[in-house]
């Protein structure tokens, strides 16, 4: 089962980076649709708790994501269960924020785990590399952005 961390410093206080992680329909703020990301839809609450639900379409499947763990301002889980194209499974991602006050700024933490099935286990390094350049991708444009707002 492929664990994938990744980390910044960002110069913001943790209350606001939480409050841009949740804010799925204003994610185009600081988060461009790239081929592994297309914008999350059918989001169930707004503003999002413990236990909202959404989607988001990628190139292998699309994600049915519940938020399954919810500690404002320093943990967030969301479950996201990824039905692949064309039949072929359904991948299990966990993706979990956790955000350390330090100082001035906020260590973000993104770990991401991805339970690939017996079936598609030959697939499972395209996977982790398309989802590891994307979680850095991700925590990358959310420092950008986040170091603007102190």
């Amino acid at each position: 089962m492929p664990v994938i961390p990744a980390q910044a410093d960002i110069q913001c206080p943790a209350e606001k980076i939480f409050d841009l992680i949740i804010d799925f329909s204003g994610q185009d703020r600081w988060l461009a649709t790239s081929s592994a990301f297309h914008g999350t839809t059918e989001i169930s609450s707004d503003p999002v708790t413990l236990g909202t639900t959404y989607t988001e379409p990628g190139p292998f499947g699309v994600r049915h994501g519940t938020v399954t763990e919810f500690e404002r301002p320093a943990k967030i889980t969301f479950h996201q269960p990824m039905t692949m194209r064309l039949h072929a499974g359904t991948v299990e991602v966990t993706l979990r924020y956790t955000l350390t006050p330090s100082g001035e700024s906020t260590r973000v933490t993104r770990v991401v785990t991805i339970g690939v099935p017996r079936p598609l286990k030959l697939v499972q390094p395209v996977l982790a590399r398309s989802f590891r350049a994307e979680s850095g991708r991700t925590l990358a444009a959310l420092k950008a952005y986040a170091d603007t707002l102190r």
